[in-house]
């Protein structure tokens, strides 16, 4: 394919960069493997961390941060970091199951030294003011990923939590498994409540670019 398009003049150049963007992964094998397949062959972290939706997640947070005060967060999957770059945080750390993620994140923000980067592998119980999971749950095909996915994002909080995510049950593709998780935290973290459903200003219109099925829910420690 590759040897094809570069045999076509003028229009070459053009139609390579389309393939290197557009071109196909591997059979979806599990969402780990899924996400650093898709990282190593020069995809990113999808449409809402680039333009109008990135600016409102962006917006959002960074304006609860300041009400707050809030010093200290963790992100568990912070993906290309293209997110990131809109951020207004003190002391963030960011962790994500591909190696090839954390690579990228680590050079885009190799002068800053306000972020750190780690694997999954690396976290040991971290804690942080907020935890942040911006469109990453319905991402988490397999129930055990799932399971232990939401246990180190609570964990790993002792304020809030903010999750951007859809809360609906409904499978749309291999490694895109929508869930709703609202139920699943109020049987299996009874501390954490609800304060906040923020729906969201750019609703999913049939285009990604456009708009996201996902939501803002923030949940506050009601342990003293």
């Amino acid at each position: 394919m590759k040897e094809r398009i570069k045999q076509i003049p003028l229009l070459g150049p053009v139609l390579r960069n389309i393939y290197r963007t557009f071109k196909p992964l591997k059979e979806f094998d599990n969402s780990a493997s899924y996400w650093d397949d898709r990282y190593k062959s020069g995809g990113t972290s999808g449409a809402g961390s680039f333009g109008k939706l990135a600016k409102y997640k962006a917006s959002f947070i960074n304006d609860f941060v300041a009400r707050h005060t809030i010093q200290t967060i963790i992100e568990h999957g912070c993906g290309d970091g293209n997110q990131l770059l809109l951020a207004e945080y003190v002391s963030y750390t960011g962790y994500d199951v591909s190696p090839s993620a954390i690579t990228l994140c680590k050079e885009l923000f190799r002068d800053d030294n306000s972020k750190i980067f780690r694997t999954n592998d690396e976290y040991n119980n971290e804690k942080a003011e907020l935890a942040l999971s911006l469109d990453v749950i319905y991402h988490l095909v397999e129930d055990e990923t799932f399971h232990s996915y939401m246990k180190r994002l609570f964990n790993s909080a002792e304020k809030f939590v903010i999750i951007y995510s859809s809360n609906k049950d409904e499978q749309r593709g291999p490694h895109e498994r929508h869930r709703a998780f609202t139920p699943y935290i109020d049987s299996h973290f009874t501390s954490w409540k609800l304060i906040q459903h923020e729906q969201n200003r750019f609703p999913y219109d049939g285009n990604e670019r456009n708009g996201s099925l996902s939501d803002f829910f923030i949940y506050q420690n009601n342990c003293d």
